[in-house]
C-alpha cells in the first residue's frame, strides 16, 4: 500500500495562501510559516501531518500527495476547511 508523508499549512483565503507560497520559494522556511500562520493544530508541529495512506485524508489532499513531486510547495489546494499549501516530504509506492 502506497504511504506519504507530508506537512501543511491551512489558511482561511486564496490570496493568504499565494501570499505564504512566495514567501516560501523566496526562502522563508516552511515550518516556520506553519507554526506563525497555520489554522491547523498541526502548525505547532511545523504543519507535519505524520505517514498516512490514500484515504485518509481529504480527496484534494490525496490527488496532490500521491501524484505530485516531492520536496516541492503545492498549492493552493482548495478543502472544505480552507486553502492549503502542502510539502510532500516522502512517499512510497
Amino acid at each position: 500500500m502506497s504511504k506519504a508523508t507530508a506537512r501543511h499549512i491551512l489558511v482561511n483565503t486564496e490570496e493568504e495562501c499565494e501570499s505564504l507560497k512566495q514567501k516560501i520559494e523566496d526562502g522563508t522556511d516552511f515550518g516556520e510559516a506553519a507554526k506563525e500562520h497555520s489554522t491547523c493544530p498541526s502548525g505547532r508541529n511545523g504543519g507535519d501531518l505524520g505517514e498516512f495512506g490514500p484515504g485518509q485524508m481529504v480527496k484534494e489532499f490525496d490527488e496532490v500527495v500521491f501524484s505530485g513531486e516531492l520536496n516541492t510547495v503545492h498549492g493552493p489546494v482548495k478543502t472544505q476547511f480552507g486553502y492549503h499549501l502542502l510539502e510532500i516530504t516522502s512517499r512510497e509506492d
